[in-house]
């Protein structure tokens, strides 16, 4: 009879094993779980607002693009309607100013007619007309007797000396000057007047005599 040397049966464990997992064992289960786990809702939702939100970044910034171009073309446009404007009463006002720089001899004649009396009958009516016409057209009509003389709008033809004037001034108006607006298409001519030379310093030692002489300090 054989001796069975004694061992492990099969369905036997050693001791000191246990079915029980250790913490490690399953902290790393429940990583693996984590990882193989699928996306939850909450996770997409999140996934979709930020792409919206990039969408809407991108798209504001194209509008705020879009907007400075919008006025940035605006001011050009604005300053072009207001350059061609300008332009545009330039050239009116250089046509019309050449056109009644024509008629001028013709507005002398008749006012020397008119000062002579000799603006009657039918010549009458066409001369006024014709006044009446150019001053609708912006014609102004300048130059007065007496009036200081001004180099801008007065042009001296003849000069003399007056004791009854302080300043240089217009005696005589020769021929009248016209302007449009403020543009002088013709400067009035003129004869002027300056004080008498002396007459300022007579008319001091004048007063000093009258007042038994000047004042002794």
């Amino acid at each position: 009879m054989t001796e069975e040397t004694p061992g492990f049966d099969e369905n036997e464990k050693p001791e000191g094993t246990s079915d029980a997992t250790t913490p490690d064992d399953a902290a790393k289960a429940a990583g693996s779980a984590d990882k193989a786990a699928p996306a939850g809702p909450a996770a997409a939702e999140d996934l979709v607002e930020v792409g919206l939100q990039a969408q809407l970044d991108q798209a504001q910034a194209a509008l705020g693009e879009r907007t400075a171009d919008l006025q940035r073309l605006q001011a050009e446009y604005q300053n072009y309607r207001r350059r061609v404007e300008r332009d545009r009463v330039a050239v009116k006002e250089v046509a019309v100013a050449n056109l009644l720089s024509e008629l001028l001899p013709t507005l002398d004649d008749i006012g020397r007619a008119r000062d002579h009396g000799e603006l009657v009958g039918g010549f009458k009516s066409v001369a006024e007309s014709l006044e009446t016409v150019v001053a609708k057209m912006g014609l102004q009509q300048f130059g007065k007797e007496g009036e200081p003389f001004d180099p801008l709008v007065h042009e001296a033809l003849m000069h003399s000396y007056a004791p009854d004037v302080t300043e240089t001034t217009c005696v005589q108006i020769l021929q009248p000057g016209y302007r449009i607006g403020e543009r002088t298409i013709r400067p009035a001519r003129v004869a002027v007047a300056e004080p008498q030379p002396g007459a300022g310093p007579k008319a001091e030692e004048s007063s000093d005599e009258e007042s038994g002489g000047p004042e002794e300090g």
